[in-house]
Protein backbone atom coordinates (compact mmCIF):
# COMPACT_ATOMS: atom_id res chain seq x y z
CA UNK A 1 0.00 0.00 0.00
CA UNK A 2 2.84 2.38 0.88
CA UNK A 3 4.46 1.74 -2.55
CA UNK A 4 1.25 2.66 -4.42
CA UNK A 5 0.83 5.87 -2.39
CA UNK A 6 4.43 6.87 -3.05
CA UNK A 7 4.11 6.03 -6.75
CA UNK A 8 0.91 8.11 -6.97
CA UNK A 9 2.65 11.11 -5.46
CA UNK A 10 5.52 10.78 -7.92
CA UNK A 11 3.11 10.63 -10.88
CA UNK A 12 1.20 13.70 -9.67
CA UNK A 13 4.43 15.63 -9.08
CA UNK A 14 5.85 14.80 -12.51
CA UNK A 15 2.53 15.64 -14.18
CA UNK A 16 2.32 19.00 -12.42
CA UNK A 17 5.90 19.80 -13.39
CA UNK A 18 5.15 19.06 -17.05
CA UNK A 19 2.05 21.25 -17.05
CA UNK A 20 3.97 24.12 -15.48
CA UNK A 21 6.91 23.77 -17.85
CA UNK A 22 4.84 23.67 -21.04
CA UNK A 23 2.38 26.31 -19.86
CA UNK A 24 5.08 28.82 -18.96
CA UNK A 25 7.11 28.31 -22.12
CA UNK A 26 4.27 29.44 -24.41
CA UNK A 27 2.97 32.33 -22.30
CA UNK A 28 5.93 34.72 -22.60
CA UNK A 29 6.84 34.73 -26.28
CA UNK A 30 9.04 37.43 -27.67
CA UNK A 31 10.29 38.39 -31.08
CA UNK A 32 13.84 37.16 -31.56
CA UNK A 33 16.06 39.96 -32.77
CA UNK A 34 15.61 43.72 -32.60
CA UNK A 35 13.92 46.75 -34.07
CA UNK A 36 16.35 49.54 -34.89
CA UNK A 37 14.92 52.98 -35.61
CA UNK A 38 16.00 56.56 -36.17
CA UNK A 39 13.94 59.04 -34.15
CA UNK A 40 12.82 62.44 -35.41
CA UNK A 41 15.69 63.85 -33.31
CA UNK A 42 18.20 61.78 -35.30
CA UNK A 43 18.91 59.35 -32.46
CA UNK A 44 19.57 55.68 -33.29
CA UNK A 45 17.50 53.54 -30.90
CA UNK A 46 16.86 49.80 -30.52
CA UNK A 47 14.24 47.49 -29.00
CA UNK A 48 15.83 44.11 -28.24
CA UNK A 49 13.74 40.91 -28.24
CA UNK A 50 10.42 42.76 -27.74
CA UNK A 51 7.52 40.79 -26.24
CA UNK A 52 4.71 39.96 -28.65
CA UNK A 53 1.45 41.80 -28.01
CA UNK A 54 3.05 44.53 -25.88
CA UNK A 55 2.85 48.17 -27.00
CA UNK A 56 6.20 49.98 -27.13
CA UNK A 57 6.67 53.74 -27.24
CA UNK A 58 8.97 54.94 -30.02
CA UNK A 59 10.89 57.79 -28.37
CA UNK A 60 10.31 60.97 -30.46
CA UNK A 61 8.70 58.86 -33.21
CA UNK A 62 10.43 56.91 -35.98
CA UNK A 63 11.62 58.39 -39.26
CA UNK A 64 13.04 55.03 -40.34
CA UNK A 65 12.67 51.53 -38.93
CA UNK A 66 14.55 48.28 -39.56
CA UNK A 67 12.73 45.18 -38.34
CA UNK A 68 15.62 42.81 -37.70
CA UNK A 69 13.41 40.34 -35.82
CA UNK A 70 11.52 37.18 -36.74
CA UNK A 71 8.09 38.75 -36.08
CA UNK A 72 5.86 41.27 -37.91
CA UNK A 73 5.89 44.81 -36.43
CA UNK A 74 2.82 47.06 -36.63
CA UNK A 75 3.31 50.82 -36.24
CA UNK A 76 0.74 53.21 -34.76
CA UNK A 77 0.20 56.96 -34.88
CA UNK A 78 -0.28 57.80 -31.18
CA UNK A 79 2.46 57.45 -28.53
CA UNK A 80 1.97 54.43 -26.28
CA UNK A 81 -1.43 53.64 -27.85
CA UNK A 82 -1.39 50.59 -30.07
CA UNK A 83 -5.05 51.06 -30.94
CA UNK A 84 -4.78 54.33 -32.85
CA UNK A 85 -4.66 54.38 -36.66
CA UNK A 86 -2.09 52.00 -38.12
CA UNK A 87 0.74 53.80 -39.91
CA UNK A 88 2.16 50.62 -41.45
CA UNK A 89 3.58 47.17 -40.89
CA UNK A 90 7.00 45.68 -41.41
CA UNK A 91 7.47 42.02 -42.08
CA UNK A 92 10.51 40.33 -40.49
CA UNK A 93 13.89 41.42 -41.88
CA UNK A 94 12.52 44.45 -43.76
CA UNK A 95 12.97 48.22 -43.44
CA UNK A 96 10.94 51.33 -44.18
CA UNK A 97 11.29 55.11 -44.18
CA UNK A 98 8.41 57.17 -42.79
CA UNK A 99 9.78 60.47 -44.17
CA UNK A 100 7.11 62.59 -45.81
CA UNK A 101 4.23 60.75 -44.17
CA UNK A 102 2.73 60.07 -40.77
CA UNK A 103 5.44 59.41 -38.18
CA UNK A 104 4.72 56.33 -36.05
CA UNK A 105 5.01 56.78 -32.28
CA UNK A 106 4.24 53.23 -31.09
CA UNK A 107 4.91 49.67 -32.24
CA UNK A 108 3.57 46.23 -31.40
CA UNK A 109 4.96 42.84 -32.44
CA UNK A 110 3.04 39.70 -33.26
Amino acid sequence: MYTLTCLGRVVVTVGAALVLATGLSTSAQAATGHLAYRSTNGEELTLDNPHNGECFLLVSGARRADNNSDTRATFYEEPGDCESPVVGTLQPRTARSFEGGTIPRSVKFG
